[in-house]
């Protein structure tokens, strides 16, 4: 029989308590680690901008749990808009939230208002070529990346959008899937701002041409069509874009290119794009390849 007068007994019971808290603490604070995503802010140092650039990297759910130190992820690449930034996304969208739903790496690059396109104005803007040579090559040496064009993919909204689909119709072997939210599609036929005509010259000059994403999908070789990355776009149905949208998906209609365009309610700013961008999520889990 216990004696309850005896004080050491109440120690026990107290250090016995406190030990099974701290187990079911523990326990809870693992179980978020697996169930939560962790972002993590690289500064690069880029030799072909002349100056660090920061990217965003939201790292999936259960990353770095024991049990999955050898797993490898697919990249999503996702290129923020016209006057937005790096923290855009996590900023204005849920995109945290959605990506718990999904094991991918999703990585959220600076690129300014330079249209992710080499300026044909000022030589050190090299913004395209810092994608690929710079970026993509960095991400897969810091995290766990499948490294090759199954495991890769790039979006974008407004700006991003046009990026993203101008990436994957000029560097084909490098992304399995592109997605395009409200694409800026007809920035090359522009001369309405600064930042186009600081990256893309006069009218008509050659860097236009090579960066037209309607002129490269009518000219890409049919003998290469194969090996195009899967298209996805969406425009909302009030967007200011939609009709420029419509024509594009038309072009690859017409070349029998694997794509889906979709036109749901809504405008050309963040609510929408916070909507759509679940959509892109899960598209893209289907086409690329599953951790490794």
């Amino acid at each position: 029989m216990i004696d309850i007068r005896n004080k050491s007994w109440y120690k026990a019971l107290g250090f016995g308590i406190a030990f099974i808290l701290a187990l079911v603490a523990l326990a809870a604070y693992y179980n978020h680690l697996q169930n939560s995503v962790r972002v993590e802010t690289v500064d690069l140092n880029s030799s072909l901008l002349g100056k660090r650039v920061p990217y965003n990297v939201l790292l999936p759910p259960g990353y770095g749990s024991i049990t999955k130190r050898r797993l490898r992820y697919p990249v999503l690449y996702l290129l923020h808009g016209w006057n937005a930034h790096f923290d855009s996304w996590l900023r204005e969208t849920a995109l945290a939230k959605y990506a718990e739903e999904h094991r991918l790496i999703i990585v959220m690059p600076e690129g300014d208002n330079g249209w992710y396109t080499d300026s044909a104005t000022v030589t050190q803007d090299q913004n395209e070529t810092y994608i690929k040579r710079e970026l993509i090559p960095d991400v897969d040496r810091r995290f766990r990346t499948v490294a090759d064009r199954s495991g890769r993919a790039v979006a974008g909204d407004s700006m991003g959008g046009y990026g993203a689909l101008k990436l994957g119709l000029k560097h084909p072997e490098m992304f399995s899937f592109v997605a395009s939210m409200s694409g800026a599609l007809d920035v090359t036929a522009r001369t309405d701002n600064t930042s186009i005509m600081q990256i893309f010259g006069e009218p008509n000059s050659s860097t236009r041409q090579a960066n037209d994403v309607t002129r490269l999908t009518r000219d890409f070789p049919p003998d290469r069509q194969s090996l195009l990355p899967y298209f996805y776009l969406d425009c909302g149905t009030e967007d200011p874009w939609l009709e420029v949208n419509r024509e594009f998906a038309g072009v690859l209609s017409q070349r029998r290119i694997a794509h889906e365009y979709r036109e749901p309610q809504g405008g050309h700013y963040w609510s929408y794009w916070d909507s759509q961008i679940r959509q892109v999520l899960r598209v893209a889990e289907t086409q690329m390849s599953h951790p490794r």
